[in-house]
């Protein structure tokens, strides 16, 4: 397949707001590209890189060589000019780099050139989400859309679904099964403004509410979700993995965590929970002394925006697990919740697992939240009984209650700070996600909640991430995530969505989290009331 075909595509999906129509326009390059190049289409149309960084840069960026004439560039030779240029290391390696991707520029149409910088700078907003994208696999297969999400959330990659769904229908599908030591995408929780309003949600669940309207509430913790693998060979020690929600392994880091796991009576088993760092009496450190326990590209990325001190490293992470995925050669996937749970608290002490309270009085349901707060955690998630586990799912299953309004938002561009800030980048241009366009809608700016440490390491961070800049604004490739705290949302007629943040203040920084798993803009139209 031609490069210019996947441009084009592109262009035609951003071009129309129509869901089915994206699907149609993605549905058509698949089948086209066929098994062997669908997953460097379902990448590139999806903003990404099988190879995730290559070294490129915005200053790379800015001058390319004149465009050739025709389109002869073919997606293998794209695939291998990254792969080339993300391999180059060492002294003279940003030269060479820049060398390579001339090169390859100077190989490609204007049209072409035009796609591979917004690819490269991560500004490809097109609308080809991964939701989006993987009905584009189904219908391109011509497979049940319910069969592709599946097979994404046991794989945890669109290119080899794409790849089994083109080459073999269903049955390559359903060949994708779960493998312990291989993560799994995780499923995720819905928000609630209030603990009444999850209940009955969650208690009138269609999936399987229990019996007399119960609902499970379990602590919601400031922590890292974690995803545990153990396989024990006969007669031999266990294997054990640990993955964070970005399916990044982490068990190097944590041997205290590692030690804990390898007590645990199963043969082999997929466990779901979170870490935490706790101080002695039980409250939880800051989340930046968990995230830099956990990190994966060294303390100060991993940290939140300021790490946890010196120290943050020697504190050890307790272990709390609240879900379990495969349990001693049976997978309980599509058991519902109250079944899985049963399994687990068979498998797994109390000690660590999560604290959770099952019952039909939504006054209890109310106390165990508000116990929780007091103890310092963030909130609760309240379940339906009956769910099975599905990945990504945002339904009424599983419904997560926080004191205070936060959202996960995605950082736009930020502005350069004055007087004692001068020199920093400060003021935050916050975004949430637009499902239908796959852009950002701008819901205002902060600088509030910002320590002289943060403000550092986001100027780092953010200049990394430039795009393009001018004397006062740097515009970035949307990818950092920031948790806001804000007191409501008020109409505005200055941002395109017609609401903006009131009292918006940083809370943290997420670098557990992906731009694809930032609040849309739905959910903040519907987790707070809009204020004239």
């Amino acid at each position: 397949m031609l490069l210019v075909e996947i441009a084009r595509t592109s262009a035609a999906v951003a071009a129309t707001a129509a869901r089915k129509a994206k699907i149609e326009l993605l549905a058509g390059c698949l089948r086209a590209a066929g098994p062997g190049e669908a997953p460097f289409v379902v990448a590139y149309l999806s903003g990404e890189l099988p190879q995730r960084q290559i070294g490129v840069g915005y200053a790379s960026l800015r001058d390319v060589p004149p465009p050739a004439d025709e389109a002869t560039l073919t997606v293998p030779e794209v695939d291998a000019a990254f792969t080339g240029i993300g391999a180059v290391a060492g002294k003279g390696s940003v030269a060479r780099r820049r060398e390579l991707l001339a090169a390859l520029m100077g190989r490609a149409t204007h049209e072409e050139q035009d796609f591979l910088i917004r690819l490269l700078s991560g500004e490809l907003r097109q609308g080809a989400l991964e939701g989006v994208m993987a009905e584009g696999i189904a219908a391109a297969a011509k497979v049940p859309a319910a069969e592709v999400r599946r097979a994404l959330m046991l794989r945890g990659a669109l290119g080899p679904v794409a790849t089994a769904a083109l080459a073999d229908g269903v049955d390559g599908l359903r060949a994708f099964t779960l493998e312990v030591g291989r993560p799994i995408k995780p499923m995720l929780a819905a928000a609630a403004p209030s603990m009444e309003e999850a209940y009955e949600k969650a208690a009138g669940e269609k999936a399987g509410g229990g019996e007399g309207g119960e609902a499970a509430v379990e602590w919601k913790l400031d922590g890292i979700r974690a995803q545990i693998h153990i396989a024990r060979p006969p007669g031999g020690e266990p294997r054990i993995a640990v993955f964070t929600r970005t399916l990044d392994d982490i068990t190097g880091r944590l041997p205290e965590v590692v030690e804990v796991l390898r007590g645990l009576p199963v043969r082999d088993a997929v466990f779901d929970g979170e870490l935490i760092a706790l101080r002695p009496g039980g409250r939880p450190h800051p989340f930046q002394v968990t995230a830099a326990r956990t990190a994966t590209r060294g303390r100060r990325d991993g940290g939140g925006g300021g790490g946890g001190g010196d120290g943050a490293e020697r504190v050890p992470l307790s272990v709390f697990l609240f879900d379990v995925l495969h349990l001693d050669g049976e997978d309980l996937l599509d058991r519902p919740g109250s079944e899985r749970h049963a399994a687990l608290a068979r498998a797994v002490p109390e000690e660590l697992r999560m604290p959770r309270l099952v019952t039909a009085d939504p006054a209890e349901a109310k106390a165990f939240f508000d116990d929780a707060v007091a103890r310092g955690h963030e909130g609760v998630l309240v379940k339906s009984p009956g769910t099975p586990y599905t990945a990504g799912r945002r339904g009424a299953g599983w419904i997560k209650v926080k004191p205070r309004h936060t959202l996960d938002l995605v950082v736009l561009a930020v502005e350069w700070g004055s007087g004692r800030r001068q020199g920093w980048l400060s003021n935050l241009h916050l975004g949430a996600r637009d499902p239908e366009t796959g852009g950002f809608v701008m819901l205002g700016k902060t600088f509030k909640g910002l320590t002289d440490e943060l403000l550092a390491w986001q100027t780092e961070k953010l200049r990394a991430l430039a795009v393009r800049e001018d004397s006062w604004t740097v515009h970035v490739r949307p990818e950092l995530v920031v948790e806001i705290a804000f007191d409501g949302v008020q109409r505005s007629t200055r941002y395109p969505g017609g609401i903006a943040l009131r009292f918006a203040r940083v809370l943290r920084y997420r670098p557990d989290k992906s731009a694809k798993e930032a609040d849309t803009i739905e959910t903040v139209r519907a987790v707070a009331p809009v204020f004239d």
